[in-house]
């Protein structure tokens, strides 16, 4: 039974292939259902309208198991969140129609998240929990951030991408030594049975921003070489291959998260994104941290990839604060941080 100041709220993310629902009380999750889409590994990539098409297939599913598994009825809920961005926009527009339709039936107000500010607040969906301020840095498929978490409600950027993303280059690797998308898991995986022998250059980029292209362009010219002088480079050597890129590109994030958070004078780090799950990743923090005697904070796996829980985690805050967005609010696939 609903208590009088009981908070439920259904989230919901879409942003780019996986359709997720789920529900929180209070800021305690309740459920955290993600139903995944298998149909783009043909591809070698998500196809974007084959995710949005597939997406309004999954939502009914994903939202009548969450609420199911939370054991809460629509009556009991006090408003709906979604994804307004960044994602890919016929994606994102599934989530959010099907927010505002939901939400005017049930006469609830709806709750804008920005997709990477969740996944920073994805580290308050359980305990331990960081305190504020802290550095996150965020390693997702499409971004890489560097951020100084001020409150839930105030986030400060410190440094980004200038081109690729550190999971794009993960994929794009992958997709160069024939492994099947997406890479990363593949490449963690591989890496494990592998010696990193082969190196890779570290970008030398100004400040706190990141770069991938270069190395992704060195890898592909180490590639074509070895095979020139050995048609069967890559299949033989193809652990330490995936090794010694993990391990730069391990590098290079952990160099730049400890440039800011000694500039930053902070010692609460935390990573999040779907790249915070490599496990080569996970591991060398943890000792960067102890190096340092910095508190560092790793999400469980469930809450690192795409799911509605860091959504329903942000939503949570904003509507503590009464930031309830319109019903003639559109999806933004490049929407600022």
């Amino acid at each position: 039974m609903k208590k009088k100041n009981d908070i439920y709220l259904l989230a919901i993310e879409s942003s780019c292939d996986d359709t997720a629902a789920s529900i929180i009380k209070n800021g305690e999750i309740l459920s955290n259902i993600i139903v995944k889409q298998d149909d783009h590994a043909a591809y070698g990539g998500v196809v974007p309208e084959l995710a949005s098409r597939v997406h309004q297939q999954h939502i009914s599913i994903a939202v009548d198991k969450a609420m199911i598994e939370a054991k809460v009825l629509k009556k009991q809920l006090n408003a709906i969140a979604f994804t307004r961005g960044p994602g890919l926009l016929g994606s994102l527009l599934v989530g959010v129609n099907f927010a505002k339709a939901m939400a005017l039936a049930l006469d609830i107000p709806i709750i804008e998240v920005h997709h990477m500010h969740a996944h920073i607040l994805a580290h308050f969906a359980e305990e331990p929990k960081p305190s504020f301020p802290f550095i996150c840095l965020t390693v997702s498929g499409g971004h890489t951030q560097l951020v100084k978490v001020i409150s839930p409600y105030t986030m400060e950027l410190l440094g980004q991408t200038i081109d690729d993303a550190a999971g794009e280059a993960f994929d794009k690797t992958g997709k160069l030594l024939g492994l099947p998308y997406p890479a990363g898991p593949q490449i963690d995986k591989r890496a494990k049975l592998g010696k990193a022998i082969y190196e890779f250059p570290i970008p030398k980029i100004d400040k706190l921003d990141f770069s991938f292209s270069g190395l992704k362009t060195a890898i592909l010219y180490f590639v074509q070489r070895s095979v020139k002088k050995d048609p069967n480079f890559v299949k033989e050597h193809i652990n330490d291959i995936c090794a010694s890129v993990q391990n730069t590109i391990v590098e290079i994030l952990l160099l730049k998260l400890e440039k800011a958070a000694l500039q930053e004078n902070v010692n609460q780090i935390a990573i999040a994104g779907g790249v915070s799950a490599n496990s080569e990743l996970r591991t060398r923090f943890l000792e960067l941290c102890t190096k340092n005697q910095w508190t560092g904070f790793v999400p469980a796996f469930q809450y690192c990839t795409d799911n509605a829980a860091m959504i329903a985690v942000a939503a949570h805050y904003k509507y503590l604060e009464s930031d309830f967005a319109t019903q003639d609010i559109t999806p933004d696939p490049r929407l600022k941080f």
